[in-house]
């Protein structure tokens, strides 16, 4: 019985070791014999050039702050807005931060309730003024208020653009 189990096992282990897959055994062991990583060399560096702004060439700097003046004098053409006049209460905020909340007519002229950012009401009619871009209303309905806006241009002209106010839900 002692030798019956090593016997049994010396054949078990003898009958493993065949040659039946030895072609695969081969596959595996020269499978990536000749693979080798090929990559293109890097592409050669130039030498930095500095490009210097020059005002001769017409160029503006990019480095220099560029700022709009308002227009004074002839300058501004027709549209320029009256730039001395006392600014209303709306004027502070820009258009996008204000929000129609509601309508009334009194004695047939249509008024409008406006929220600005800050919580607090204003009542508001055709001629009155609001936005930060002199916008003055021009028509109001019972669901929006169209605004003339006066914007200047990087040239310092003035154009005038309309916007609405809708009235929110």
């Amino acid at each position: 019985m002692r030798l019956t189990l090593p016997l049994i096992l010396v054949i078990t282990l003898s009958a493993c070791g065949g040659d039946e897959f030895q072609d695969l055994r081969d596959f595996v062991k020269n499978a990536g014999s000749d693979l080798r990583g090929k990559s293109e060399p890097p592409p050669e560096l130039k030498p930095y050039e500095p490009f210097v702004y020059d005002n001769s060439l017409g160029l503006p700097n990019p480095f220099q702050p560029r700022k709009i003046e308002i227009a004074s004098g002839g300058r501004g053409g027709l549209n320029q807005p009256d730039l001395t006049r006392h600014k209303e209460a709306l004027e502070e905020y820009p258009l996008e931060g204000l929000k129609m909340v509601g309508y009334l007519s009194r004695a047939n002229v249509p008024h409008a309730v406006v929220r600005s950012p800050d919580g607090k009401i204003h009542r508001v009619k055709v001629g009155n003024f609001l936005g930060a871009n002199f916008g003055k209303i021009v028509s109001i309905t019972d669901n929006e208020i169209t605004v003339k806006e006066t914007v200047q241009d990087s040239a310092g002209d003035w154009a005038e653009r309309m916007s609405n106010l809708m009235l929110a839900e």
